[in-house]
């Protein structure tokens, strides 16, 4: 067979496929009607070019391939060439159902008069959706693997490596980005990491208990 065959193969299968696709189909309803409506910030990856682009005026676009690529490969080194196959498969599928949830148009009420609920739901959609991609061994973007090497690097949970990376750069954000407006930020970031933890690892210990 094939080399490269051979390794999407071993990588991926039409379960695992499908349950990439699910995950990233509600991140990016969440990402699309509410987080983007409410005008949350983020941390990670996103809220270092918007804070680099600030700054230093730096276009977005190309902070976002530098940093997600530097990203990519040190959780390739990290964590391995199926990782990054299935990291491939879930930004493919983000870019299709990002472009799908803007056809649709807005399909829940318009939250920006509710903000911590905004915050709660957002992240609640988040958290649940990357942590079924991250839980078939790939990531959304950038900053799911540079906390995936973190955790793994440091044997923190995950959501403590998320929570680390989301809070440095939110910290940094102070410098433009009214605290009122960071306060949500960090109730959604939070919530999203805690959620994609225990989607990552809910039914592994009984399963391993099991075995």
């Amino acid at each position: 067979m094939n080399p490269v065959k051979r390794a999407l193969k071993r990588a991926l299968s039409p379960r695992r496929v499908a349950l990439i696709a699910l995950g990233m189909a509600i991140a990016t309803f969440g990402l699309t009607n509410i987080h983007r409506r409410v005008d949350i910030t983020e941390g990670g990856v996103l809220g270092m070019v918007l804070l680099l682009d600030h700054h230093f005026g730096i276009p977005p676009w190309a902070l976002t391939t530098v940093l997600d690529a530097a990203c990519y490969l040190l959780g390739w080194k990290v964590l391995g060439r199926d990782f990054l196959i299935r990291s491939g498969v879930a930004t493919l599928c983000g870019a299709i159902f990002f472009r799908l949830w803007d056809a649709t148009g807005p399909l829940l009420p318009n939250l920006s008069a509710q903000p911590l609920l905004a915050a709660l739901l957002g992240g609640a959609f988040v958290g649940v959706g990357v942590g079924m991609v991250v839980r078939q061994g790939g990531s959304s973007g950038g900053d799911d693997a540079l906390a995936l090497v973190i955790a793994q690097k440091t044997g923190w949970r995950l959501s403590r490596a998320y929570l680390f990376t989301d809070l440095t750069v939110l910290g940094l954000s102070l410098t433009y980005i009214a605290p009122l407006r960071i306060v949500w930020s960090l109730v959604t970031v939070t919530v999203s990491s805690l959620l994609i933890d225990f989607v990552k690892t809910v039914g592994h210990s009984e399963n391993r208990q099991k075995a």
